[in-house]
């Protein structure tokens, strides 16, 4: 239900800062403390692809693993991994091509920004940085094995559980994102919502006030009576603009994950090509047995 407000403030939608918790997403860490992180763990992974499907994908583990796939933006068949906490992702060449998809200059920008670690964002002032932390490390492993198309730091302690998002990058890369989804940090009956778009956002949940997220913050939210209503809103330039309001089901065993993203992938689209909206929400569900 698209919403038409002039004013967030008039309107009963405060705006307020908030203070939120980034632990429970992993971020890309410099090269010492990478290396660090080659103790061996042992958990669940799905791979979530940010774009189109990708196929072919293997995960360097104690054992031989199958030949999986990525899904856009949903979960498929999670991977029991026992491996070092730097997972090495691989690739079948020619599997498919979505690394090579055409993607103009400012979507590129819109899908990735969020996803890099600050010391990996383009300077657009000037030349590109230096490549460095997990970035620097898959250049030099892929120099030994060009298969590699992927490293991802997983959580080395506490964690049965992690989500993996994978963004296409250059030379047929793809960049990590590792969401730790253990029940110690996102209980059953509770979504956690993650701003991976490049905007603030605003979000209030139930007639609650309302709730200010930067880009890479996230929040959790306990259902209320099996759902959530919510309402986005979104800052471009220095207005708030409201983009939609909405209900979701939540069940108790259920865990939830809601990410607000800005993306022109067809996986958004209609069949007349419209998005239906400015920034795009996608939800990964999971349900207390899985």
């Amino acid at each position: 239900m698209a919403a038409n407000i002039k004013s967030l403030r008039s309107a009963g939608f405060p705006l307020r800062k908030s203070k939120f918790c980034r632990t429970f997403l992993v971020f890309l860490p410099l090269l010492t403390p990478l290396r660090a992180q080659e103790a061996t763990v042992s958990m669940k992974i799905d791979l979530v692809a940010w774009g189109d499907k990708i196929t072919g994908l293997s995960l360097k583990s104690e054992k031989k693993q199958a030949v999986i796939s990525a899904l856009s933006f949903r979960y498929s068949e999670p991977v029991t991994y026992n491996g070092p906490a730097i997972l090495e992702i691989h690739k079948t060449s020619g599997s498919d091509k979505s690394s090579e998809a055409e993607i103009s200059k400012e979507d590129k920008e819109h899908e990735l920004m969020p996803l890099l670690a600050e010391e990996a964002e383009p300077n657009k002032d000037g030349p590109a940085k230096q490549k460095s932390g997990i970035a620097l490390e898959l250049q030099k492993r892929r120099e030994k094995d060009p298969t590699l198309v992927a490293l991802a730091a997983l959580p080395s302690t506490g964690c049965r559980r992690a989500t993996v998002l994978l963004a296409p990058a250059d030379g047929g890369t793809f960049t990590s994102y590792v969401i730790d989804d253990d029940p110690s940090k996102l209980p059953m009956g509770q979504l956690r919502l993650h701003n991976l778009s490049p905007f603030p956002i605003l979000m209030r949940f139930n007639g609650k006030q309302g709730k200010e997220l930067k880009p890479r913050e996230t929040f959790l939210v306990p259902a209320q009576n099996e759902q959530l209503i919510y309402e986005l809103a979104y800052k471009l330039g220095e207005k708030w603009k409201m983009q939609e309001n909405n209900l979701i089901q939540l069940q108790p065993t259920e865990q939830l994950q809601m990410i607000v993203l800005k993306s022109g992938n067809s996986f958004f689209q209609s069949s007349d090509g419209s998005t239906g909206g400015f920034l795009q929400i996608v939800t990964l569900r999971r349900g207390g047995g899985g």
